[in-house]
């Protein structure tokens, strides 16, 4: 299937590993220039030699505004206008309802929510100008049901589905689509930080998830690809769950 991504210009946020380096290298592999950008140089640079000559390093933090604000810019002069953004930053620390210090609740407001909306901002302008665009948000599960123990995730998550949401519906007619991926349980290596080793999740998975196992990241990039390309104009303002069954609910 061809998704028509050939020599579109992409920015995936938070692709130096894991979810976001699987999106990065879907891209490419359907013909995307990929600017791949996370706060490290290093981790970049394996990156972008994994995925090839497609992908281009860019070092940026998403709790940074000041700088989001000017990568979308240096994206363009390197690579051309950007046409497709994959919003993705990494999930906040474990913790209840009342555990945590407002300056976290500060923090993963900047990474989860403000960090999408400045990155919107520079660059749904050239996409409505030019009469197309795809927006990805990389969610969780936890928007259709909130994850004990992750309440910075639930909160600040749904606040970025409901921004999205707002955006999507004000852009569609410009030929420019906003949709969030929520993830379920992926064999990466925050997955594997979080339980001390990928081996247990993936025990745990074989019980918890319907599916018995763990996702793919590639699984993960090709539902990303797909949703940028072509194929995909129609979907818009919708949260698709990626998850092996995990979710409980019907909606």
């Amino acid at each position: 299937m061809n998704l028509g991504l050939e020599g579109r210009v992409a920015l995936v946020m938070g692709a130096s590993r894991g979810l976001g380096r699987a999106s990065a290298a879907a891209l490419a592999r359907e013909g995307a220039q990929v600017a791949i950008a996370s706060r490290s140089q290093e981790k970049l640079e394996e990156a972008a030699a994994e995925i090839g000559d497609a992908a281009m390093p860019f070092v940026a933090d998403a709790t940074d505004l000041d700088r989001l604000a000017t990568l979308p810019g240096e994206v363009a002069e390197a690579l051309g206008p950007i046409e497709v953004l994959v919003a993705n930053a990494g999930g906040p620390p474990f913790g209840g309802a009342l555990d945590h210090e407002l300056d976290d609740w500060e923090t993963a407001y900047r990474s989860l929510v403000l960090a999408p909306r400045v990155l919107a901002g520079a660059v749904v302008p050239g996409m409505r100008e030019r009469g197309w665009g795809r927006i990805v948000n990389v969610g969780s599960t936890s928007t259709r049901e909130p994850i004990p123990g992750l309440n910075l995730s639930n909160s600040h998550r749904m606040a970025a589905v409901g921004f999205l949401k707002t955006l999507a519906r004000e852009v569609a007619a410009d030929g420019i689509t906003v949709n969030t991926v929520a993830t379920g349980s992926f064999a990466t290596e925050r997955l594997a930080d979080d339980t001390g080793s990928l081996q247990g999740a993936e025990e745990a998975a074989r019980t918890n998830v319907p599916a018995g196992r763990l996702g793919n990241p590639d699984e993960y990039g090709d539902l990303v690809a797909f949703l940028c390309s072509e194929r995909a104009a129609y979907i818009t303002g919708t949260v698709i769950p990626i998850d092996g069954g995990l979710l409980h609910s019907a909606f």
